[in-house]
């Protein structure tokens, strides 16, 4: 079920105090369920995947999209069949 498009976009309360540090180096974002807002547009953060933090350089196309999206918490292991 999704969330009713009158209570709008969720997005942190952290996130949203970022504009107001702009000087910051690193951005660190936990809340991998906020949607991107416009503000980070051309901005790198670190995403936290659980283990640890990866790297994101955010364009205007990821806008409206979740964290979560480009940043995978699992890892892929392929196997490798003996010959």
């Amino acid at each position: 079920m999704s969330r009713s498009k009158w209570k709008g976009f969720f997005v942190d309360k952290n996130i949203l105090e970022i504009k107001k540090e702009t000087k910051k180096k690193q951005i660190k974002i936990w809340a991998r369920n906020s949607t991107i807002p416009y503000s980070l547009i051309d901005k790198t953060v670190l995403i936290y995947n659980g283990k640890e933090f990866k790297k994101i350089q955010i364009t205007k196309e990821k806008v409206g999209y979740k964290f979560g999206e480009f940043c995978s918490t699992r890892k892929h292991i392929i196997k490798k069949e003996n010959e």
